[in-house]
């Protein structure tokens, strides 16, 4: 999973991203680019130039079956068998689709922005457990971004091997 998450978890309002952060908008190209991404049908609507360059772009959905650009499912189960064993997927949102595979991700990519915003109508789901901090890469605010930001890799906890 990859999104930028407030200090309480708001990533969205109005199916709009809260925040502009040109460095994690570059990160998100990044890591997404030559993999395949996996989103709801109002995230894709919120795309402004629809379905993203260079990726697989794959769409959940119950009640579109064709979008431009992407492959459409109606549910992760339909979806997973597309994918190869070795395949990289990235789940870019939003909140329902974050909620309802969080259990099936192993690992979250975040940037954490040091903000509350005053207005938040979309939250990523609660990560607080269950999964471990693996790198932190601290940014302090500047001219193009407002606030102070991290980017923050998490896996998911194992259990230990006795």
């Amino acid at each position: 999973m990859i999104a930028a998450v407030a200090r309480n978890r708001a990533i969205g309002n109005q199916n709009r991203l809260i925040y502009w952060l040109p460095n994690d908008m570059k990160r998100f190209r990044q890591l997404t680019t030559g993999h395949t991404i996996l989103m709801g049908r109002r995230t894709f609507e919120s795309l402004p130039k629809g379905a993203l360059p260079n990726r697989r772009n794959c769409v959940l959905s119950r009640s579109v079956s064709q979008l431009p650009g992407c492959e459409c499912f109606t549910s992760w189960d339909e979806f997973l068998p597309t994918c190869s064993p070795d395949e990289d997927i990235f789940i870019i949102g939003g909140a329902s689709v974050y909620e309802g595979l969080i259990d099936k991700a192993d690992r979250l990519c975040l940037t954490e922005v040091d903000d509350t915003p005053a207005e938040a109508d979309t939250f990523f789901p609660d990560y607080s457990s269950g999964w471990q901090e693996v790198s932190r890469e601290e940014h302090e605010a500047d001219e193009r971004h407002q606030f102070n930001y991290a980017f923050v890799d998490y896996e998911r906890n194992r259990p230990q091997e006795q």
